[in-house]
């Protein structure tokens, strides 16, 4: 049951969820894992100084083939007085400046390339209420069209050209400035499923991820920011901008998000945050199952019962092979998003330090 602050948005929660283990008014689930310790823990891992940036560029995997809605950033100049602002000279502005200025627009799908998925990135239709019909809800009881807003005409959605500048949608919770606000440092633990199962798709479960732990003698201890190479990043680099859709949709490692000796296993083991660097984290589709389930069963718990954070399409290939040839899997990730209130995914440029 709620306690009694909770008790506001929920009587009944998901069966194995976090929600009010942090507090009822939790919104950082299990990021509040992130502990001074566990910095410490990650800062301990540095013995040579070197860094490994842990992000795609941000305008691969290129075009739309991984998802038909997300595309790739626009640049553009800002507007100077009626004026382009790129590559301007002041002096047309002010006599006898010497300054050139460039200043520019970025229009993103933030969740286009590397990335983190916020606690408001997916709810599930849930009986919070206790009275028999499910509702959309979120992690720790937050409520579609009231906490987590978004419109119902399509004018107001996505960006066509003309398209009024204005938002339309807002995570009145749960966004992933709060992600941003506990800055999302600690230690990072390397999983490296292509040194065992290589670049073809496999469909990892429970039985297949112990066989990769326990060969590579890796360690998941609470807290921990855990990393899956799969391969997949780094195959959409060596693509360069122009991803084959029949070999990206079918290549490297996904986690079997029916597993649920899986589930159980991301429950039992404590990690903040769950990463990979192929799309989803988890083989999508899912495999079939019958009945009411979700599409996307690890995102449904991690994000919507634990308050787990995915990160997904990081770049992961030179940091596993620094790690394997120095027989490691341990390191410091810096890894905050964009602190953009109100938006439910963000870029990220994930820094590793060994």
């Amino acid at each position: 049951m709620a306690t009694e602050a909770g008790g506001r948005r929920w009587k009944c929660r998901p069966h194995g969820s976090t929600w009010g283990d942090f507090g009822p008014d939790d919104e950082c689930g299990r990021l509040n894992l992130l502990t001074p310790e566990k910095v410490k823990q990650g800062i301990a891992e540095v013995k040579e100084g070197l860094t490994f940036c842990l992000s795609l560029p941000l305008d691969l995997p290129g075009g739309n083939v991984l998802n038909p809605r997300r595309h790739p950033p626009v640049l553009r100049p800002t507007l100077r007085n009626g004026r382009p602002n790129m590559n301007f000279p002041v002096c047309e502005e002010v006599a006898d400046a010497t300054d050139v200025m460039c200043d520019d627009v970025a229009i993103l799908h933030l969740q286009y390339s590397t990335q983190w998925d916020s606690l408001a990135h997916a709810g599930s239709l849930f009986d919070a209420d206790g009275d028999g019909v499910p509702e959309p809800v979120f992690y720790n009881g937050f409520r579609a069209g009231e906490h987590i807003l978004g419109p119902t005409d399509p004018r107001d959605a996505g960006v066509a050209s003309g398209f009024e500048p204005r938002t339309t949608s807002q995570a009145q919770a749960l966004g992933i400035e709060k992600m941003a606000e506990r800055c999302v440092q600690g230690r990072g633990v390397m999983i490296d499923l292509v040194a065992h199962v290589g670049r073809e798709r496999r469909w990892i479960g429970y039985d297949a991820l112990m066989r990769v732990l326990d060969a590579d003698k890796v360690e998941v201890e609470r807290g921990d920011m855990v990393c899956l190479h799969t391969g997949f990043g780094q195959l959409l680099v060596e693509m360069g901008g122009r991803p084959d859709a029949a070999l990206v949709n079918g290549a490297c490692a996904v986690l079997d998000g029916r597993d649920d000796r899986l589930l159980d296993w991301i429950t039992d083991s404590g990690l903040a945050c769950l990463i990979a660097d192929n799309y989803a984290v988890e083989g999508l589709p899912a495999r079939p199952q019958s009945g009411c389930c979700a599409t996307l069963p690890l995102h449904e718990h991690c994000l919507f019962k634990l308050g787990v954070p995915l990160g997904e399409l990081w770049h992961l290939t030179p940091l596993a092979a620094w790690l394997r040839g120095h027989g490691r899997c341990r390191f410091l990730l810096t890894a905050p998003p964009l602190r953009l209130p109100g938006a439910v995914g963000s870029p990220t440029t994930p820094v590793a330090t060994v």
